[in-house]
């Protein structure tokens, strides 16, 4: 049989001796047993009464076979006969009613139409598949990933009743299909990346340097997935605001934590970017299909923004719940999750981190301890991938506004010194005997004593200068202050209004 996602498919599973026995299914019949077999366990778990999680809920493992012919319990199907278990359903039913996804919905987006298969950058045999609504993500597992993801299901249930806004990735169903002698481990997750909208880069990012280019292979494909050193190649940094990079960096540095609690390492950011400057794309096909956002918390936004206990999603049509961000002159949209936390810092990879620092710098490689991967993944992502505006505050533009603000005081202060002078020239012209010019050195409203001396004489003229302002502009402050009057300017003003 030629290689084909079925037989891949069955890569890291156990063929039961039975299988000589038994045709293998194509590629389409075992994604239509997947999608009957869930909705089967979906609709059966409805018919169990509401009540609390318990502990010994995250171990429970129901099976149940379906014969093509149908029985008592399961219906008839034109697939052949296979073997479906269900992992800790209680629990999983808890993590999508917290997060606002009805049992309608979730059968509706799994099961109405047929699964979209997507390629996998990544360097295992993981197959993954999307609903047609751009919801969830179909992915299989490996059996020590599948038993992995039981054993963490009590933390995460712990993690996600504290913060349910968070970019690790969201777990809505485990499973596993027995068909014609190969066995599949699903796992059902949120979307990152939505398709209905046209991602111009895409990347997976570690925050290692070791093998961390795209391989020519990838970068062939008409949307291909680069990573680290790619990145550093093709963008200085994506730019953010202020409050944006602050709730960013916090969600990370959060799920980062959890993530070295469980001893999880490996991990990767997936990054998409969308360019707004460029042509759009039509976005009609999403908007048709998914009628209204069904989860909460599922978008790049609402995962690191707003009130934990905000009832309403805030995606809508236009950003579909992008980040917005700059690069260069360039507006971008960013959506962005962990994934892969599947891995454990077990003895394989102790020993594969060992080897790899024998040959390379232990620090490049992307397999280390749990500890020092999250502070290396968080300085690479808060440092070289995500940065932070700095308004522009020049020595021009200062200067601009501190001449604009002169020029207002300016006008407010020689206002009031224009009447003063009027009042002062007319009571002059009244008192004077003779021309007033011709006195001008010597004002005849101050006696003799208080401009006897010249120095004297100016000292008043700064008080009352520094009152008038004070007066008149009490609430403004100058950066720089007014240039001084000249001696003819002084003179010629002393005479008008002292």
């Amino acid at each position: 049989m030629s290689a084909s996602p079925a037989s891949t498919l069955g890569r890291g599973t156990k063929t039961s001796k039975a299988s000589k026995d038994h045709k293998k299914p194509t590629p389409a019949a075992l994604k239509g047993a997947i999608q009957l077999g869930i909705g089967y366990a979906v609709g059966n778990l409805s018919s169990k009464p509401d009540r609390d999680v318990l502990m010994q809920d995250f171990s429970v493992v129901e099976s149940v076979f379906l014969p093509s012919e149908g029985s008592n319990l399961t219906p008839a199907h034109h697939f052949p006969d296979f073997r479906l278990k269900t992992y800790a359903p209680l629990a999983f039913r808890y993590f999508r009613e917290l997060f606002g996804i009805k049992p309608d919905d979730y059968l509706y987006s799994i099961c109405n139409e047929p699964l979209i298969e997507l390629s996998n950058p990544g360097a295992s045999s993981s197959w993954f598949y999307l609903t047609s609504d751009d919801e969830f993500i179909i992915k299989t597992v490996q059996p020590k990933e599948a038993e992995f993801l039981q054993k963490l299901l009590p933390g995460y249930y712990m993690n996600l009743n504290q913060n349910p806004r968070t970019l690790l990735p969201k777990f809505y169903g485990l499973y596993c299909i027995q068909c014609g002698g190969i066995t599949v481990r699903v796992v059902i997750m949120n979307n990152v990346l939505p398709r209905a909208m046209k991602m111009h880069y895409k990347y997976d990012l570690k925050g290692s340097s070791y093998k961390r280019r795209a391989s020519r292979k990838e970068r062939a494909k008409s949307s291909p997935t680069f990573k680290d050193l790619d990145f550093q190649d093709m963008h200085e940094g994506l730019v953010f605001d202020p409050d944006t990079y602050s709730a960013l960096m916090k969600t990370l540095q959060r799920d980062c934590r959890v993530l070295e609690s469980f001893k999880i390492m490996d991990y990767s950011l997936l990054l998409g970017i969308h360019v707004l400057d460029r042509k759009p794309l039509s976005r009609g096909s999403r908007c048709d299909s998914r009628r209204g956002q069904k989860v909460l918390y599922s978008t790049a936004l609402e995962s690191i923004q707003g009130n934990v206990k905000d009832p309403e999603p805030v995606a809508d049509d236009d950003t579909l719940g992008g980040i917005p961000a700059k690069h260069k002159d360039e507006s971008l949209l960013i959506f962005l999750g962990i994934i892969d936390i599947l891995q454990s810092y077990r003895f394989v990879k102790k020993v594969e981190h060992s080897w790899k620092a024998l040959v390379h710098d232990g620090d490049t490689v992307s397999v280390h301890r749990p500890s020092f991967y999250a502070d290396r993944f968080l300085k690479f992502m808060g440092t070289t991938v995500f940065k932070k505006s700095h308004p522009l505050r020049g020595a021009s533009s200062k200067r601009k506004k501190n001449s604009l603000y002169a020029k207002s005081v300016s006008q407010e202060i020689l206002s009031p010194l224009k009447e003063r002078k009027e009042e002062k020239k007319a009571q002059s012209m009244d008192n004077l005997d003779g021309n007033f010019y011709s006195s001008s050195k010597q004002p005849d409203l101050l006696p003799e004593s208080a401009v006897s001396l010249k120095s004297s004489g100016k000292e008043e003229e700064d008080y009352e200068n520094s009152e008038d302002r004070r007066a008149s502009s009490s609430t403004i402050a100058l950066d720089d202050p007014l240039p001084p009057l000249s001696r003819s300017q002084s003179d010629s003003e002393l005479d008008v209004y002292l």
